[in-house]
């Protein structure tokens, strides 16, 4: 029993220093440099770090809504706190990978995803993606936490399912570190069942809410593995970068749908 109970012990402090490796990793909220964290694995947590920072940012949004701010300022004040609260992370990705696209020569697009300057077209993508972001925002009048929280949760997901099915056409970096460290297929379920239960939850406090879950789940799920898909298209794999353009472009396209609905 001791053995068994020290195995536990061991086990639940792995996943304690896991959890707080994904914070450190997908967030700029501050961990203590003392504490012991293991990042090996951290992408596992990626779909409920997303709905974390989805959460925070929905408060956020409430809190200036309640002091009778604009919504279009709101909005903006928004998603500068969302590319805050990642340090940019995700974004920088989808520039690099927007000027990697934009070469004709397919062999060079890796070297020039690599280059950490910024290029004609990854500026355009990220003002696409602000844009996108900030206008479909201010349109959402109804349910902007559930929004928030949908697309950053059914982004994040996305690239869960990157990173556990399609091949890495890197031998180091970031992105190697998670495709050795993610379980598959068991993270993915993970992720999707977090993501149905919070939608579930919702229609649970708002029965009446149940046609714009049903609808964001389906199109979270298509828009997330649709993205991913294409951008193995273009590359025949995946990068770290464009792990984080997966995230950019789900969150803004959804956004968009929900718009519509």
């Amino acid at each position: 029993m001791k053995s068994i109970d020290r195995i536990l012990g061991l086990r639940i402090k792995q996943l304690y220093r896991s959890l707080l490796a994904a914070v450190l990793f997908y967030t700029c909220l501050p961990i203590p440099a003392s504490w012991k964290l293991e990042f090996e694995g951290v992408a596992r947590w990626a779909t409920g770090m997303g709905l974390l920072i989805g959460g925070l940012l929905g408060l956020a949004d409430l809190g200036l809504e309640r002091i009778g701010m604009p919504v279009l300022t709101r909005s903006a004040l928004i998603v500068v706190a969302w590319i805050a609260l990642t340090g940019g992370l995700h974004l920088d990705g989808a520039m690099d990978t927007a000027d990697g696209l934009a070469v004709q020569d397919k062999q060079r697009r890796l070297q020039v995803m690599t280059d950490s300057v910024t290029g004609a077209f990854g500026a355009i993508a990220a003002c696409c993606l602000l844009l996108l972001k900030t206008s479909a925002l201010t349109d959402i009048h109804h349910y902007r936490w559930l929004a928030l929280m949908a697309a950053a949760g059914w982004g994040r997901w996305g690239q869960v399912v990157a990173i556990a099915c399609y091949p890495y056409l890197k031998p180091t970096g970031k992105g190697a570190m998670h495709k050795q460290g993610i379980r598959m297929p068991l993270d993915i379920i993970l992720g999707l069942l977090l993501l149905l239960g919070v939608g579930g939850l919702q229609v649970i406090y708002q029965p009446q809410s149940w046609p714009v879950v049903v609808v964001i789940c389906l199109g979270g799920w298509a828009i997330a593995l649709s993205v991913g898909a294409w951008f193995h298209r273009q590359l025949g794999g995946h990068t770290g970068d464009t792990y984080g353009a997966i995230v950019e472009w789900t969150e803004a396209l959804l956004l968009c749908l929900f718009v519509l609905i």
